[in-house]
């Protein structure tokens, strides 16, 4: 599914990417001189809220390596970004076990489904059986 690129926003998801590589210690330049590294980081700083600016310096300063995990982050991001303005195509995530996970991925591959399907599966049949036990009481 191809969704729109606004520049705007994708040149605040890619100031903020390479923003949070820099913090995190990563080289975020082409550049091998202490001087022009530092120059450059401090012009990307300046430019939070410029958008031009940013796709400017990122055509000068950015490192060769970084284009491509850059492109993916922002396809990512940008499907997330559409995805999350449906409450039905909004992801949701839930922290599992290991081993509760590891059940789950198999039950999933034996009912050939995805995560999210095995577990309304289960469900289910979990309200199937409890239905069945109410009507043997009655």
């Amino acid at each position: 599914m191809k969704y729109q690129q606004l520049e705007n926003l994708e040149a605040g998801w890619k100031w903020q990417y390479l923003i949070k590589k820099f913090k995190d210690g990563e080289p975020i330049t082409r550049h091998i001189d202490s001087n022009d590294i530092d120059v450059a980081t401090a012009q990307l700083q300046e430019f939070e809220h410029e958008p031009t600016r940013v796709l400017a310096w990122i055509a000068q300063n950015m490192a060769f390596d970084l284009d491509n995990k850059l492109k993916q982050a922002i396809r990512a991001k940008r499907k997330r970004h559409f995805n999350a303005e449906l409450v039905h195509t909004r992801k949701k995530s839930i922290d599992l076990d290991y081993r509760v996970w590891e059940k789950l991925a198999e039950k999933a591959t034996q009912l050939d489904a995805t995560l999210s399907d095995t577990i309304e599966y289960l469900l289910s049949e979990k309200g199937y059986s409890e239905d069945q036990e109410e009507e043997c009481e009655a």
